[in-house]
Order: structure tokens, then sequence, then C-alpha cells
């Protein structure tokens, strides 16, 4: 994940995603395909590498990745070559992050969810912008019907964005405000069938700047009904905030661990955004972000806490995740293969 002093990650992140354009469906690079990965796939090369005795941490079904991991093979392959892979991998959901990717071709909402279905792959949510300066703009905020009826179309039981909410700023006020406009778009999603969800970055972890005591995290879950608005926690972006939001401006403590607000309020977190990076304290983000198993983030502790709450094994869905992948087939093969061979230490 490369920075700069003076490039802000979440910002760059957020805009990256809403820019995502063109079209694809590629039925071919069946050569290149074939040179990036075993057939075999990751429910074989587990096996071997399972980290021992003991139940999956992860749950049977339940792994899926973000397409914004790979949006560079979508756009020069299509999704049909991209789903096979990932079928192979061993993944089961897949998270939109737009509908169409790169210029492979045209395809329509009801041919995506047929080379999904057909690949054997639950589309199980979408990230959309929350608004804009633009009237047109396809965001929750200008064209909410649009973006329920793309989702309905496809069949989602998810759709979020990936916006925070500091569209009024970063006071209390501004963010009740912002969490009022999520209880909107959560009703009318309701009615339609699905939850509406927003997925953090680490700035949702800072303190209000009218009242430096409040963390806006706590305004946005104290506000937001729980029935309408849920959360994707992304776990790297938690961690990060964790680094950055300790302790507030005047120094004086200010600790959170991100598992506890899940433990807390668990029917909240239907979907996670499982990411991992190097702790690097000397960064301003506090990790470099890796491939999954190749970071410090805790994930054997981590989903195990989340599933093995009663009634919660198959309750939320963990979708692999790194924003800019050295090499994005290998980062979803690797990941798969760690996330499938974590087992429950002896005992829990």
């Amino acid at each position: 994940m490369s920075r700069t002093h003076h490039t802000d990650p979440d910002l760059t992140h957020r805009l990256s995603r809403r820019g995502m354009i063109g079209v694809a469906t590629g039925a071919t690079a069946a050569a290149f395909l074939g040179a990036a990965a075993s057939p075999a796939g990751a429910a074989t090369e587990t096996a071997s590498g399972s980290a021992g005795r003991g139940r999956p941490v992860l749950p049977p079904g339940r792994l899926g990745i973000q397409l914004y991991s790979l949006r560079d093979k979508v756009s020069t392959l299509g999704f049909a070559p991209v789903f096979a892979e990932l079928k192979k991998y061993g993944y089961d959901e897949v998270e939109f992050a737009g509908y169409t990717q790169g210029s492979a071709g045209p395809i329509t909402l009801a041919q995506l969810k047929r080379l999904a279905r057909n690949h054997g792959l639950n589309p199980i949510g979408s990230h959309v912008g929350y608004y804009s300066s633009d009237p047109n703009a396809y965001t929750f905020a200008q064209n909410l019907d649009k973006v329920l009826d793309d989702a309905q179309a496809l069949g989602l039981k998810h759709i979020g964005t990936a916006s925070n909410p500091f569209r009024y700023g970063s006071t209390v006020d501004a963010w009740k405000r912002a969490a009022e406009e999520f209880n909107t778009y959560g009703a009318a999603a309701r009615a339609r069938g699905m939850k509406f969800y927003q997925h953090n970055h680490s700035e949702e972890f800072s303190f209000a700047t009218d009242n430096p005591k409040v963390r806006l995290y706590d305004v946005l879950l104290a506000e937001t009904d729980p029935e309408l608005v849920y959360l994707e926690m992304d776990i790297f972006w938690a961690y990060s905030g964790q680094f950055r939001f300790s302790k507030r401006l005047d120094g004086t403590p200010a600790p959170f661990e991100p598992l506890d607000y899940v433990l807390r309020q668990p029917d909240r977190y239907p979907l996670f955004h499982v990411k991992d990076g190097v702790s690097d304290p000397g960064s301003q983000y506090g990790y470099r972000m890796t491939d999954v198993g190749d970071g410090d983030i805790d994930y054997q502790r981590f989903i195990s806490g989340v599933t093995r709450l009663r009634g919660h094994r198959l309750a939320h869905h963990w979708q692999a995740e790194h924003d800019n992948p050295v090499e994005s087939f290998a980062f979803a093969r690797r990941s798969s293969q760690h996330l499938h061979s974590l087992r429950e230490k002896c005992g829990e």
C-alpha cells in the first residue's frame, strides 16, 4: 500500500471506488488464467497448510471478496474469467464496487447476476457513493430509487456505502444529521428486503471537533436505528483507527478495541472486510497494507471471537480485500488459503 506524506489514503480509497467506470464480461484469456493459478484452487492447497486440528475458524460458505481488489483483472479479462478463478480459490461470495469495470465489453445486471451464480458465487453486497454535488450522480442521496432498483436486480441482500458520514462536517450535530439520512436509506432498503450498511475507514474513529470527548463512530452507532442501518467493519481500517485515535487531542487516553464494538452489537455487523497490515508505528496510519496472512492482524482471534457467539456462526460474511495488491490473483489465492487454514485453538 504505497502512500506519500501528502496523500490521505482514506480519501484516495473512497474516490477511486467512485471512479470505477466501464464494463467487462470477457470470456477468453484462458491461457493467461491457466498460468495465473493452479486449477486445484484453495480447497486442496489449504489442506496441507492447515494450522492444525480443530474446527475451521472460517464458517462454511461465508468467504467473499471485494471485487475492487480485482479491478485490474475485471477490466482486462472480464467478469466471467475472474469469477472462474475466484471459485477455484475457494470463494463463496462477491461484493461489488460498481457494476461496470474496464472495457472488456458491455454487460447487463441480469447477465452479471447470472455469471456470478453460474460460477457458484453469491452476490452479497455492493458499495455505492453516499452523496455528490451532481444531482444526477449514482449515489444514495441523489438517486436512491435507482440504487435500490439495481441492487434488487442483482438479488443483493445488502447495499451500502464506503463513504463516511462527514457530509456536514465533524461535529456531533453534523454526524446526527448524516445518521438521519442513513436511517432514511435504511428504511428504503428494508422495504425492499435489503440491509443498508456503512463501511468504515480510520477517520470514523476520530473525535468530534465540538466535543473532543466524543468519538464520531459512537455518534453514528447511537444515532442510527439498529433495525435500519448496519455496519461493515473494515478490520484493517478499524485497527488503523485504534492506532491513530487512542488518545484525544489533549493527550488523554481513549483506548478502544475494534472487536469489542462487534461483540457488543454483533447483529449490526453482517459484513466484514478482511484486510491485513504489517505494523508500522512510524507510519501515520500505523500499518502497511499487505495480503491477508502476511500481516500482524490476528484473524484467528477476531473471526473466532465473532463466530463463537451463540447463533452467530453463520450470521456474518467475510470479504477479503486489498486496496492495491501487487498481483491481484495472487492476493485472492493466498488470502483464501490463509483464512481456510485457520483453526480454533484448543480449549476455545
